[in-house]
């Protein structure tokens, strides 16, 4: 049976560029495909026509070998494209590389988002102040640069890496095993798709030294205790030319004597004397800014009772507010009286027999039901 025109096959003009072709393969393919037609001989018969026309002409080669001979430029040993219907080099793996290959880099190996470096990480420590007003600082890290003797190319002056001859610069190799096609990273290149006959002798081929690298760091005011910070590019450096990872800054936190956080709010206990929790007053508390704010204590004030101060906390990043800060007071019993105080606390016991105590009141009252629920 007389073999079918290749550019008719996908539909498409003998001038159009790799793009336009494709496009017209990806169109049929998704037609034809055995997923959308199980069962359907004909157009499996068709999917493996496409396979195998698209297999020819998106390669510059075979394609100008075709366009010059025909079919007859890949018949009695020419080119050749191994068993099923001309799939070979092609096979299976083509159709998901060229439907889906864009996918994580695209389809060809050797390409240097192979090459891409490692990602670096760097733990770092601040105060609680550093994280209110954010900071400017330098760090230093031990990483990998490119060699500036191959400018990251891995071979030696005069020289460059040339084009792997088990792969053909393709970082692949593919073996035909029955009705499947076998793609594997090619062992000679390690999926470079290129390899060094003289390598560099400062960075033996890898075109790249190791180095440490100092660089400046603006930490945003409101970061929190695991935040991390991302640098892009600036991570190991990739092998021959290849693009540098990024790196990660993890930031920590250190507690601080005075505040506790919560999110953006900031808590500080703070003790009262028993007058004040008693009568009333004001006090003054630090802020983490620097500077002291007022608050009013009202008369009859317990232990644990919160006040907030809006605004007092710390700041809410990509905003130009800030959170709160809540004084939980603690009522502080004085120590080391005088005899005159013990005398005046006792007056001040017999005078006070008839006040409302409310924290003692409910708690005795608790026992009380408590006490009675036991003996029923």
């Amino acid at each position: 049976m007389e073999k079918r025109d290749y550019y008719e096959i996908l539909g498409a003009s003998r001038d159009a560029d790799a793009s336009t072709l494709k496009k017209a393969y990806r169109k049929m393919a998704m037609k034809y495909h055995p997923d959308r037609n199980p069962g359907d001989a004909e157009a499996e018969a068709r999917f493996k026509e496409l396979n195998e026309a698209y297999e020819v002409l998106s390669d510059e080669q075979k394609r100008a070998a075709y366009d010059q001979y025909g079919h007859a430029a890949f018949e009695n040993g020419g080119m050749g494209h191994g068993g099923m219907g001309g799939m070979g080099a092609g096979g299976f793996s083509d159709i998901f590389e060229d439907l889906f290959g864009d996918f994580m880099g695209g389809r060809r190996g050797g390409g240097s988002s192979q090459n891409r470096g490692s990602d670096l990480r760097y733990n770092m420590e601040i105060t609680l102040e550093e994280a209110y007003h954010g900071k400017e600082t330098e760090i230093k890290i031990p990483t990998s640069v490119e060699c500036d003797s191959c400018e990251g190319t891995g071979a030696a002056e005069g020289s460059a890496p040339v084009n792997c001859g088990t792969c053909h610069g393709h970082g692949k190799v593919r073996a035909q095993q029955g009705f499947f096609t076998i793609e594997r990273t090619c062992p000679t290149c390690h999926g470079q798709g290129r390899v060094i006959e003289k390598p560099c002798t400062k960075c033996r081929g890898q075109g790249r030294v190791n180095k440490e690298k100092t660089l400046s760091i603006n930490i945003p005011a409101g970061v929190d205790d695991g935040n991390r910070i991302r640098l892009s590019g600036e991570g190991e450096m990739g092998l021959r030319g290849g693009p540098p990872g990024d790196l990660y800054i993890f930031l920590t936190v250190a507690d601080h004597r005075i505040f506790q956080r919560d999110g953006q709010n900031l808590h500080c206990r703070v003790p009262i004397p028993i007058t004040t929790a008693a009568l009333g007053g004001d006090i003054e508390v630090p802020t983490l800014d620097g500077a002291r704010a007022k608050v009013s204590i009202t008369a009859g004030t317990q232990s644990g009772r919160k006040f907030r101060l809006r605004g007092k906390g710390m700041p809410i990043m990509n905003s130009s507010e800030n959170g709160d800060m809540y004084i939980h007071t603690i009522v502080e019993t004085p120590v080391n009286l005088t005899k005159r105080q013990k005398e005046l606390l006792r007056e001040f016991e017999e005078e006070g027999k008839g006040a409302h105590n409310p924290e003692s009141e409910g708690f005795f009252s608790r026992v009380k039901d408590f006490l009675a629920d036991l003996k029923d």
